[in-house]
């Protein structure tokens, strides 16, 4: 069992309790970026460092993520690779996408993107609150519980 973390565009608040998480646990974390980020130091808190490129992070995560693992991103094309894999995938703002929700929150980006693309402005999410983070945090332990951790 292992944790995967979208690193680039996760927000701090979310990277940290996932350092506090996998310290307590006992559960490796390995945040996969383009870019190096300041880790604690932990057996359990790994850097993946992968080269730049469009989606070089995502496609990462999908050649090593395993059933048994949980990916968090905010990449809604990331989750449904990860989803079809047989993971399951966590937003920061704490949405679990599964195989369940996935097709529908596929669907409802790829009609946003096809609109912003042919000119229509759209709003972006509301900003990252401490709800988010409540709710990411009570995903993520229900999580592990189902885990058997």
């Amino acid at each position: 069992m292992h944790i995967w973390v979208d690193a680039d565009g996760c927000p701090v608040e979310i990277k940290e309790l996932v350092y506090k998480t996998a310290e307590r646990r006992k559960i490796v974390a390995t945040f996969v970026a383009n870019q190096i980020l300041t880790l604690p130091t932990s057996p359990f808190v790994r850097m993946l460092l992968v080269p730049g490129g469009l989606d070089a992070a995502d496609r990462k995560i999908v050649e090593l993520v395993d059933t048994k693992d949980l990916v968090i991103t905010s990449d809604i094309p990331l989750a449904s690779d990860v989803v079809a894999k047989g993971a399951k995938a966590l937003n920061p703002r704490g949405e679990l996408y599964t195989d369940v929700n996935m097709g529908d929150r596929l669907a409802t980006r790829n009609l946003v993107d096809e609109m912003r693309s042919q000119g229509q402005r759209m709003r972006g999410p509301s900003g990252f609150t401490a709800k988010h983070k409540q709710s990411f945090a009570n995903e993520l332990d229900k999580w592990i519980a189902r885990k058997g951790l």
